[in-house]
């Protein structure tokens, strides 16, 4: 999925639109991760050195299409500047006067950040007007914002219409290496897939079955599969519509040969917040308590398969690993994926906290930005973001 790149744009002295996600988690109004603001980092650079005028934009929250000052990117533009070494300015607005006024202003090699696109509505609408107002604002289209490439949305699509249109380094290799866990994985194949509901999940699930030869499900989607093989699971989370949708899934994966594994032993407690857990057997919670994370053995099965994978995909956690009580599992499993010796790749933005937390994600092959982007990629759907970009 060879995408025209940054590298073969003539970008000295350009105005460059360069779409970034640096849709961050902020608590006070500070960053705690930082993740996707380094992941672009490689692409802002390029186009520093080769003398651009980079127009930083990205979206923040959900606004709804108005501005608000607690989605205001002015601690991303902060951080940005303290990671490239120089001033990034944030304008006041997306594509209005303080945008144009600071744009007009910059010499080649500087970087300004406009406001949170989804300050306006036309954002999300993929509104022509606005597209045309951004397209604008520069001479040419970056994209290296893969957390919204499944978003048709105007600064994803509508401006790649409107400009010529280049991947930056960060959208093209996520797009290689999921391409390449489709098309060319060394086997073994494991996926480890979790999160809290199989709706969420099941599509990918579908996709993956016929390339993994393991497939290891746990959190709060694993309750569903669980019900699937006659266990009762309690007060647990659990989609009980689906749950033959999950016995047709298994069945398929026994008749396909794929080890198919859900957890054989779980931790509950009577709610989230309890100060404990208990572990049981998964065909052994009591009536009025709930599962919150996988058990110890479940992580040891877990981690046989994982140890002797040629390629493994981790997307969603194991439990409610957010609280003590409950995050041994995703834990125990992030240790697992950190010490396969194969080719790992992480996604979704719980599953790259986990490991951000444990200290592993220097152990990690890689680590995707884009949580959605990265499931509907794997779904085999075609994103808008990739799209629109013309190929090489």
């Amino acid at each position: 999925m060879s995408k025209r790149s940054v590298a073969a744009a003539d970008v000295s002295g350009k105005r460059v639109f360069l779409r970034v996600d640096f849709n961050v988690p902020l608590k006070d109004g500070r960053i705690v991760d930082d993740t996707r603001i380094r992941a672009a980092l490689p692409t802002i650079r390029d186009l520093v050195d080769r003398g651009a005028r980079v127009i930083v934009a990205s979206h923040l929250g959900r606004p709804k299409g108005k501005p608000s000052p607690e989605a205001s990117l002015a601690p991303a533009a902060a951080r940005l500047s303290e990671l490239l070494g120089q001033p990034v300015v944030l304008a006041a607005d997306t594509a209005g006067p303080s945008a144009r006024h600071l744009i007009d202003g910059m010499a080649p090699g500087q970087a300004v950040m406009i406001e949170n696109l989804r300050f306006d509505p036309g954002e999300e609408a993929n509104d022509d007007a606005f597209a045309d107002r951004l397209a604008a604002l520069a001479d040419l289209y970056v994209d290296d914002a893969f957390g919204a490439a499944h978003r048709a949305h105007a600064s994803v699509s509508g401006i790649a219409e409107r400009l010529p249109a280049y991947a930056g380094y960060l959208l093209q290799r996520e797009a290689d290496i999921l391409q390449r866990l489709l098309d060319n994985p060394a086997h073994p194949f494991v996926a480890v897939v979790g999160g809290a509901k199989v709706s969420d999940k099941l599509a990918v699930l579908e996709h993956l079955l016929d390339r993994v030869d393991a497939l290891l499900i746990g959190g709060g989607m694993a309750n569903t599969f669980l019900l699937a093989q006659g266990r009762e699971v309690g007060n647990s989370l659990a989609e009980r519509d689906l749950i033959g949708s999950a016995a047709a899934f298994i069945d398929r994966a026994r008749a396909i040969g794929v080890d198919l594994r859900v957890p054989q032993d779980v931790v509950i407690a009577a709610a989230i917040d309890a100060p404990s857990g208990d572990v049981v057997a998964a065909d052994a919670v009591p009536a009025g308590m709930a599962i919150f994370d996988i058990g110890p053995a479940t992580v040891a099965s877990f981690a046989e398969v994982i140890s002797s994978a040629g390629t493994v995909f981790w997307n969603g956690p194991m439990g409610v690993f957010e609280r003590p009580p409950f995050a041994a599992g995703t834990r125990g499993v992030a240790l697992a994926v950190a010490a396969c010796p194969g080719f790992t790749v992480v996604g979704g933005g719980e599953s790259v906290a986990a490991v951000e937390q444990a200290g592993l994600a220097g152990k990690i092959d890689h680590i995707s930005t884009g949580g959605g982007a990265s499931l509907e990629l794997l779904e085999g759907r075609i994103l808008p973001g990739l799209a629109a970009i013309p190929d090489a």
